[in-house]
């Protein structure tokens, strides 16, 4: 478009839109956007009228190359109402948005274009409706182009509501030509809405519905078919009597044993809603039925995303009788999975597994349960057995302590020492709930010795998980523990000629302060730090200035005085800046 010129006092009424065009032709992507997002203010200056008559005009013809000054556009104009003079004049606003909904191959575009004129809709009268709305629809249906159509099949619904009889007649023969359309994209277009497009027809049109169902899901294209399964747990509902029901569970089967594995793999992830959808109409071995040969399907991601969904089948089964439907029908399923030759699979089990337990109930936890875990535990899949101890605390109180002790313990050992450094990590986290378990004896045993080695880990975040550990276990086991075992690592880990070590020493001094109140625990924490004090890496010198700060605060003014402030004395004249702030820092906290 031409920018308008102003020549003179006569076009002064025109410099709102002559701004806008200048902006609009910078080079500056920001600029233009700011213009557009500038466009209320703009409106507000040339008041109702020019607004509708001049600024939607240029809207319409402006050409712009970017997506994000396109989007903001459609937005604005979703709301832009009040500037053209109210819902009298709301049909001024068509134009533009027709424009970016229709004729735009940028899929987020079209999307924020038809998110606008769904919310402009209600804003029409019953005449304006009739006469621009929806002929602009019935006009996107007969074009050539597939984004017009893909437009119309988004607004059909919304306007179908409100239609006269004459218009509800053409909509829904627009909608039915549109399932046959030669472009897939239309057809996926169509699959996609025909949910809100069936929920608004009369009762009487069920068999409409019904046609339109089953010829979608009997498309020759897979990404429409697929479309058609995501769908299904809304258009369900809709069919509740004899024999449209017995129609739509065929097609639901069909769709469920698809030649395509995509179409499968929708169907194992939505085989839930399917199931919620059907509710009582549906009996459990029929369900059952689909489910167990989803995860018996050839191919590996049809299996992994039907296991991912085992908790939400199992729980929605009628609660009477299922632990013996689950033991009997979908168990012997399920054991075969973790010897899968998909690590997929294995990894998805190992997520659910352990939630199944509150399902069966603790005798078939032990029976049925506790195996699966147990080899998901050892497997060779890292991600499986992480799955696995991120969910210890689902099963530890569905077995017995004898059973925790001799199966579940041994496998835990094998994993304290795991070459994956995450596993690691998440055995080091889990710490607390054995020492719950177990309690305090038989976890010294077992793990003291473990927890104690994982301060000397090389991967960092399991050294600071493990000083982290030490504190929890020091909270419940009491000061005198920490004396005994922790105190001695800690101090080997003071002499260490690994600079890292000694700062881990430092961490966990810093960590043991928050929970150990005896003077005379901290005494000894505080001997540690004046040795370190004198260590030749700066790091470690600033380190124990803040270990000070925090330790400093147990102690008696005179105390404090003796012990701590001549080191941060001779600190704060160190030759490293941080170790000279950090100590006149914490001399300034313990001197108040």
């Amino acid at each position: 478009m031409e920018p308008m010129q102003v020549d003179g006092e006569e076009n002064d009424s025109l410099y709102p839109i002559q701004v806008l065009v200048d902006e609009l032709r910078q080079d500056d992507v920001q600029l233009r956007l700011r213009a557009i997002q500038r466009l209320p203010t703009i409106a507000k200056c040339l008041g109702i009228e020019r607004a509708r008559n001049e600024l939607i005009p240029f809207l319409t013809d402006v050409i712009y190359e970017e997506d994000d000054v396109m989007i903001v556009l459609c937005e604005l104009l979703g709301d832009f109402t009040q500037y053209i003079g109210g819902p009298e004049f709301i049909h001024c606003l068509l134009p533009p948005l027709k424009r970016y909904a229709a004729n735009t191959e940028e899929m987020s575009v079209r999307e924020k274009a038809i998110e606008s004129l769904r919310k402009l809709e209600p804003l029409h009268s019953h005449s304006a409706l009739e006469e621009h709305y929806i002929p602009m629809i019935l006009q996107w249906c007969k074009d050539e182009f597939s984004t017009s159509k893909w437009a119309a099949c988004a607004l059909i619904d919304v306007a179908y509501v409100r239609a006269s009889e004459t218009r509800k007649i053409e909509l829904r023969a627009a909608f039915s030509k549109l399932c046959a359309e030669d472009s897939p994209m239309v057809r996926r277009a169509v699959a996609v809405k025909l949910e809100n497009f069936v929920k608004v027809l009369e009762p009487e049109f069920i068999d409409l519905a019904l046609k339109l169902f089953e010829q979608l899901a009997e498309d020759d294209q897979d990404s429409v078919r697929l479309k058609v399964v995501e769908a299904s747990g809304a258009i369900i509902p809709l069919f509740r009597d004899e024999p449209e029901l017995s129609q739509v569970k065929k097609i639901i089967n069909d769709l469920m044993k698809d030649k395509s594995w995509r179409v499968r793999v929708n169907a194992a992830d939505k085989i839930h809603l399917i199931q919620d959808a059907f509710g009582s109409l549906m009996s459990t071995d029929e369900i059952v039925s689909w489910y167990t040969n989803l995860l018996k399907d050839a191919e590996a991601e049809v299996r992994d995303a039907s296991t991912k969904k085992l908790i939400a089948v199992c729980s929605a089964l009628p609660a009477e009788g299922r632990e013996e439907l689950i033991v009997e029908k979908i168990m012997p399923v399920v054991k075969e999975l973790p010897s899968d030759v998909s690590h997929h699979v294995k990894i998805a089990l190992a997520e659910v597994i352990t939630g199944m337990g509150p399902l069966l109930g603790e005798p078939n936890t032990r029976t049925h349960l506790l195996p699966l875990f147990l080899t998901l535990l050892r497997d060779d899949t890292p991600e499986a057995r992480l799955n696995i101890i991120s969910s210890l605390d689902k099963i530890s109180g569905l077995i017995s302590h004898e059973e925790l002790v001799n199966s579940v313990l041994p496998a835990v050992v094998e994993l304290c020492e795991d070459a994956k450094w995450r596993v690691r990590l998440a055995i080091v986290e889990y710490m607390p709930l054995f020492a719950e378990e177990l309690g305090q004896e038989i976890f010294d045993e077992r793990f003291l010795k473990l927890c104690l080695a994982w301060l000397e880990d090389n991967v960092f975040a399991i050294r600071e998980a493990a000083t982290n550990i030490l504190k929890r276990l020091t909270k419940k086991f009491g000061a005198d523990w920490c004396l005994k075992f922790v105190f001695p690592s800690l101090q080997s880990l003071s002499d260490s000629p690994n600079y890292l070590r000694r700062l881990t020493c430092l961490i966990g001094v810093n960590a043991m302060a928050e929970v150990i109140d005896k003077e005379s625990t901290i005494r000894e924490f505080v001997l540690i730090l004046i040795k370190l004090a004198e260590d030749p890496v700066p790091n470690i010198r600033f380190n124990v200035a803040k270990n000070f700060k925090k330790i400093g605060k147990f102690f008696e003014p005179e105390q404090r005085k003796e012990m701590i402030l001549p080191i941060l004395d001779k600190l704060i004249t160190d030759q490293d800046f941080d170790v000279r702030f950090f100590s006149e820092e914490a001399k300034a906290e313990l001197s108040l």
